[in-house]
């Protein structure tokens, strides 16, 4: 009988407890709330009007590219990526570093242009990068990177990102 309250308290205790690990991420920006709300919002069948089958996976599924796939692993020109899904700019080119992993890496998104959420997918926590403008999922963070700047590796799926070289014009969001 004691045990067995014993085990309940323990239970109840594990399942209220809430540590910092949960609501900061390993670089300690906030992490993407349940009630997260984002400017563009589309119901699933919306976005598989815009989206192709492998940009649905990725940016919708959290699903994730082949490595060494993308051809954004050999892009080293200036200028902007924008989220493929609803073109709002997370990542500037010149942040980006060659990690040998085969994904586009970067060190840094665009000041508020991604979110964080806690990724469990694969059985232990991950740092999951999310656009801030329409939470579709872009990758993942990691503490890999070049000591020299952020000591941050933001592993993005190529398919989650567009192009857009210096002095052109950004798309418009797409609501």
């Amino acid at each position: 009988m004691i045990k067995n309250i014993f085990l309940g308290m323990l239970a109840i205790a594990a399942i209220s407890c809430k540590s910092n690990a949960q609501e900061n991420s390993t670089d300690g920006e906030p992490m993407a709330a349940a009630s997260q709300e984002y400017k563009v919002l589309k119901t699933d069948a919306e976005w598989k009007t815009v989206l192709t089958a492998e940009e649905y996976s990725i940016l919708r599924e959290a699903g994730t590219e082949r490595p060494f796939s993308s051809p954004l692993n050999d892009q080293k020109s200036p200028g902007t990526l924008v989220c493929a899904a609803c073109k709002a700019p997370v990542y500037d080119n010149a942040h980006k570093f060659m990690s040998g992993t085969g994904w586009p890496s970067y060190d840094r998104a665009i000041e508020g242009q991604i979110v964080l959420d806690s990724d469990m997918k694969i059985g232990y926590k991950r740092d999951e990068a999310k656009c801030a403008t329409c939470g579709s999922h872009l990758g993942h963070i990691f503490n890999d990177g070049p000591e020299e700047t952020t000591g941050k590796r933001h592993c993005i799926n190529g398919v989650a990102l567009e192009f857009v070289p210096e002095g052109q014009e950004l798309p418009a969001l797409r609501k």
